[in-house]
């Protein structure tokens, strides 16, 4: 009896077999990562980088976001879920073994070129697998439990990363972390090994011939494209000057900023269940909408705030900017085609990225004149790319999609 209610109850969250291996997965390689991966700017600078190098190190994260979206799409498609994810995680632990054997700038760089092989090369995956083994409006509360799970070590890890780096010093803070990530990254792989042993036919779909293997974006995607790489440019711009602002100009502790990133997360968590309710039954651009706005607010709200209690208001409106994500994802999923849903999702995210990748080398030329500059501009490109949805993005309610 209580073995069928827990079933019933995985299957009202959307956590099936494999959906339920990738959650756990999510959980465990973000909890090791989220330990130091903010506090990278800060450690770029003690390592000896200038403002313009930080901003250039976002900028280079954009870049490979762009160019890791489409290949690891395509690899999605061709060797199945389960190889594609458990090469890229093996990638990332490599990442972090440079960064905690070679500690300097360009090593940084360099390691991110690994690093970002797990979150970059396995996004389409991840899409391709709640596409394959959810339906409809099922889809909805499928993205929404793996935020949920993949939002929580953000709220638990930051304040445990600051308070390393204030009691070892942020090189020999920085360092632990990396360590505590190689381990946790390897106890993930192999849970993913396990858990994922099930190959559905549907992972490895070949594309149509008239298709010639790159998926298409149907003309409401491309709307929802257009809006959403001009609201990702303008988080893009300061996302990596927030903790400079935090530290140098507000002058709080690390580990005041970590409690600012679990705010940050704790409200985007909160916000989560009741909105993906809402998004079942009600038309989906609303929340998008809705979480452009907060897009567009935070920045504002970041430049408006020089106490440590001010940046407590300005994060929880940052983190109501995740209020509409679930719903965005599953319309990507929804029009995405189906045989070929890895490459259409890298398609997109491949668009997006390059589209963005400048943002943060923008921002960081700004700071060096301003460092409000940085923040009014993304707030005001943040404002036209909520405009650019209202006018443009058709309606469209959740559950409609049955494919």
């Amino acid at each position: 009896m209580a073995g069928s209610a827990l079933v019933a109850w995985r299957r009202r969250l959307g956590l099936e077999r494999r959906v339920g291996a990738l959650a756990a997965g999510l959980f465990v390689y973000g909890f090791g990562e989220e330990l130091w991966f903010r506090y990278l700017p800060e450690y770029l600078r003690v390592l000896g980088a200038s403002a313009f190098a930080v901003g250039l190190f976002g900028t280079a994260k954009d870049l490979l976001d762009a160019a890791y979206a489409y290949p690891g799409g395509v690899l999605s498609d061709r060797l199945g879920t389960r190889r594609s994810l458990l090469l890229f995680g093996g990638l990332t632990t490599a990442g972090f073994a440079v960064y905690f054997f070679f500690p300097s700038v360009l090593a940084v760089f360099l390691g991110l070129l690994l690093v970002m092989c797990w979150q970059s090369l396995g996004l389409p995956a991840t899409f391709a697998l709640i596409g394959e083994d959810l339906r409809g409006g099922r889809r909805i509360v499928g993205f929404t439990v793996q935020a949920v799970l993949k939002r929580l070590p953000i709220v638990l890890a930051p304040p445990l990363g600051g308070l390393l780096l204030e009691r070892l010093g942020v090189k020999n803070g920085m360092r632990v972390g990396f360590a505590v990530s190689i381990l946790l990254a390897i106890a993930m792989l192999l849970a993913l090994r396990r858990g994922l042993r099930e190959e559905r036919a549907e992972a490895n779909v070949r594309p149509s011939p008239g298709g010639r293997g790159r998926g298409k974006l149907a003309p409401a995607l491309k709307q929802l494209l257009i809006a959403d790489c001009l609201i990702r440019f303008c988080e893009g711009m300061p996302e990596v000057f927030l903790v400079i602002w935090a530290i140098e100009v507000v002058k709080i502790s690390p580990f005041r900023f970590g409690l600012l990133t679990s705010v940050l997360m704790g409200t985007a968590i909160a916000s989560y269940v009741p909105a993906a309710a809402l998004a079942e039954r009600a038309e989906k651009k609303s929340f998008v909408l809705l979480t452009y706005v907060f897009f567009s607010l935070f920045p504002l709200a970041v430049l408006l705030s020089h106490t440590f209690t001010a940046l407590v208001g300005a994060f929880a409106i940052g983190g109501l900017r995740e209020i509409g994500e679930p719903a965005r994802k599953a319309l990507i999923v929804d029009l995405a085609d189906p045989q070929a849903r890895g490459r259409t999702v890298g398609l997109y995210y491949a668009i997006r990225g390059f589209a963005v990748a400048g943002a943060a080398a923008v921002g960081g030329a700004l700071w060096t004149v301003r460092p409000s500059l940085t923040l009014l501009a993304a707030t005001l490109l943040g404002f036209v790319g909520t405009a650019w949805a209202a006018l443009f993005l058709p309606r469209s309610r959740a559950s409609t999609s049955t494919s």
